[in-house]
């Protein structure tokens, strides 16, 4: 994989790292009513589904920071696996947010562009 593949997925890990504490743990602060659409006053009866997906998001970013450790550290087949499965899930997700809601659309991009930009690179560069 290439720089510009791997400096992308690196981006579409940061952007998951970013909003795992927001769905997390801080879904109900006001602080942060700018990421959000429609209302928090739900948060108390979602809270265990908020909590799994941002862990979700979380790990997802993990696969990609371990599938860029991989390429660094030797283990090229598995840390291209891990970054094309990721990216691919990743791309996946952001597609079923934006059908399932289109108001989310900003999300969805946020979600499916930089591992989309990352497979394009890929495929594309190398």
């Amino acid at each position: 994989m290439n720089v510009f593949s791997q400096v992308a997925a690196l981006t579409a890990a940061a952007v998951h790292v970013f909003v795992w504490p927001l769905e997390s743990f801080l879904y109900g602060s006001p602080r942060i009513r700018l990421f959000l659409t429609g209302s928090t006053a739900d948060a108390p009866e979602v809270r265990l589904w908020r909590v799994n997906v941002g862990f979700y998001n979380l790990f997802l970013a993990l696969g990609l920071i371990a599938g860029v450790v991989s390429l660094h550290t030797g283990d090229v087949n598995t840390g291209r696996s891990l970054i094309v499965y990721v990216c691919a899930f990743m791309i996946a997700a952001g597609i079923v947010l934006f059908v399932s809601d289109r108001r989310l659309w900003r999300g969805s991009l946020g979600q499916a562009v930089p591992p989309a930009i990352a497979l394009a690179a890929h495929f594309l560069l190398d």
